[in-house]
């Protein structure tokens, strides 16, 4: 991407989709339940892969997964489950796609609980974002007390895919932490 703009990633030429996930998404605060959900099926998918590979997809995965609709994901039979193992429009892993379902039924059991998942999540980080100051991507964690306590919760209450690491690029996806370096044009504005 040649728009004369410094960013934390995305600045490769053919990579518009990341650089523009970059400016648009990554950092900012999300307190939409049903795009809460979204990214933490999408983080979940991503493990073990690139970002980048996960963001290419993100529309096969929409479809798959309802909208990601908790509910309608929630009710997803086995079958279908199965038939998405063939659809080359997600990363095709039994594991994460039955993560799916079973992380909906977390999620909406912790919704009902709480009122949203919103107000669940962001209690983490007393409901405003940890804005962090690195000029180095070797300087920012990996982990955090926080992704820690978040990705212990989770896996209690039945999620799977939810792992520290995880956790925290979650927590960067949806603007609970900000990690926008600071020569990022982001982070000058």
């Amino acid at each position: 991407m040649n728009d004369g703009k410094t960013r934390c990633f995305g600045n490769k030429e053919g990579q518009e989709l990341y650089a523009k996930y970059h400016d648009e998404e990554w950092g900012i605060p999300v307190h939409d339940d049903r795009v809460l959900f979204e990214f933490l099926i999408l983080e979940g998918a991503q493990a073990g892969l690139n970002w980048y590979t996960v963001l290419k997809k993100r529309e096969g995965y929409r479809e798959a997964f309802k909208g990601f609709d908790p509910l309608l994901v929630s009710k997803m039979t086995d079958d279908e489950l199965e038939a998405l193992r063939e659809n080359p429009n997600i990363i095709r892993n039994k594991l994460k796609i039955y993560s799916a379902r079973k992380n909906a039924i977390a999620f909406l059991k912790i919704q009902e609980e709480y009122g949203s998942f919103d107000k669940f999540l962001w209690s983490y980080v007393d409901y405003k974002p940890i804005i962090n100051h690195h000029t180095s991507f070797k300087t920012v964690p990996v982990t955090t007390p926080i992704s820690d306590a978040l990705s212990k919760e989770l896996k209690k209450r039945g999620m799977t895919f939810v792992g520290s690491t995880i956790m925290y690029a979650y927590m960067q996806a949806i603007g609970m932490v900000d990690d926008h370096l600071e020569s990022c044009h982001i982070r000058q504005q």
